[in-house]
């Protein structure tokens, strides 16, 4: 709109309006709670009264309320004043199916939430400050366990102490100086892991609760420190301590194999294990992630995760669901896969250490075998 006086010409297949401006005046606007953060995450208790959320309870059965109106609409008119009949919204009030209109379904199983089946448009607008400090918070000790940690360390210090704990030894002409001592090769190629794995599980078990102690410091809570993170990078330290023994065994015995070709073959295993790593994050139910070692590493992790957070997974679902923090912890972090159908975590962290430990003593036996056969030049 415009004011002003002259001749006004309108092009063809336009129209214009005009009139006389009489007063100008101040609309006041809406506050900004009718349109930001105006339908929140809503719980109620057993006898039907609203309750703040407190995450940290393990939610179940109807919740939610649709505080902006958005889902039935029953209160929206014309600017006539007349009442609006939205047929299909009330057609789809009730998408989820239990019978009651405009409500959220948190669904459990023995103690921890599956799922979250919400009617449209009902709290689909919480308070994202509310909620993004502790997603971001365990999204970000999930994703640096999983991929600094078991993928990167896991893998780089492995391949560069490892692979030549013999094999160096040889081509510097000083294996013979140390097997003509009083010690059997067998014995020699478990000492030198022993002593690789010393040095590098201590650097990694100490890095990780160096890490998890600033971390619970900073972290979001009522108190100043975060004590249950600490169990969960110990996990983390372990996991990895874990990683490079397999590692560590399966390069060495690599180099034993093949002295001229052995590293080769560990870059190319080692990018198939980072694949696998990253493929073992964003969905551990694909079977072929389960015949690498960065697989059930991590499988330790959502282990130990749920074990020490036993309400992890609420708060992946709260995330996704409600779209807070983008569903980021949903995307790193995803319930324990081997349970043997118990749906226990320690069952699957237990199998994930069995696992671990044959292939290293698998390798440990097939590198001891290789090295007691071979000549020494």
């Amino acid at each position: 709109k415009w004011r002003g006086e002259g001749r006004v010409t309108v092009p063809d297949d336009f129209e214009v309006e005009w009139g006389y401006w009489t007063d100008t005046f101040y609309v006041e606007p809406d506050p900004p709670e009718m349109y930001i953060d105006e339908d929140g995450i809503d719980c109620f208790d057993s006898n039907g009264e609203r309750v703040d959320c407190l995450v940290g309870d393990i939610l179940s059965g109807s919740h939610g309320f649709d505080d902006d109106g958005d889902c039935l609409r029953t209160d929206w008119v014309t600017k006539e004043g007349e009442p609006i009949d939205f047929w299909w919204a009330q057609a789809y009030a009730n998408e989820n199916g239990n019978g009651v209109p405009c409500d959220i379904v948190w669904i459990s199983n023995n103690g921890i939430v599956t799922a979250i089946d919400a009617d449209p448009n009902v709290d689909e607008d919480p308070d994202d400050e509310a909620f993004a400090g502790e997603l971001s918070h365990r999204t970000f000790v999930i994703g640096v366990g999983k991929m600094a940690f078991v993928i990167l360390l896991g893998l780089f210090i492995p391949l560069f102490l490892a692979l030549g704990l013999v094999k160096d030894e040889s081509e510097n002409g000083t294996l013979h100086l140390l097997l003509s001592k009083p010690i059997n090769r067998s014995e020699f190629i478990l000492y030198r892991l022993l002593g690789y794995l010393t040095i590098s599980s201590s650097y990694v078990i100490a890095l990780a609760l160096l890490v998890g102690t600033i971390a619970a410091i900073i972290g979001p809570g009522d108190g100043i420190f975060r004590a249950s993170d600490l169990p969960v990078w110990l996990g983390i330290g372990i996991a990895t301590t874990l990683v490079l023994a397999a590692y560590g065994s399966l390069f060495n015995t690599m180099g034993l194999i093949s002295p001229k070709y052995g590293v080769y073959i560990c870059i190319v295993f080692g990018i198939w294990e980072f694949v696998m790593g990253f493929f073992s994050i964003v969905n551990p139910s694909w079977t072929i992630t389960s015949i690498s070692i960065t697989h059930w590493a991590l499988q330790m992790i959502d282990s130990i995760v749920i074990m020490a957070w036993p309400d992890t997974l609420q708060w992946a679902q709260i995330g996704q669901a409600f779209g807070i923090n983008g569903g980021s912890l949903a995307n790193f972090w995803h319930p324990p896969e081997h349970t043997l159908g118990t749906n226990e975590p320690a069952v699957s962290l237990l199998l994930s250490v069995i696992v671990l430990l044959t292939i290293t003593s698998v390798m440990i036996f097939i590198g001891k075998s290789v090295f007691n056969r071979r000549e020494i030049m």
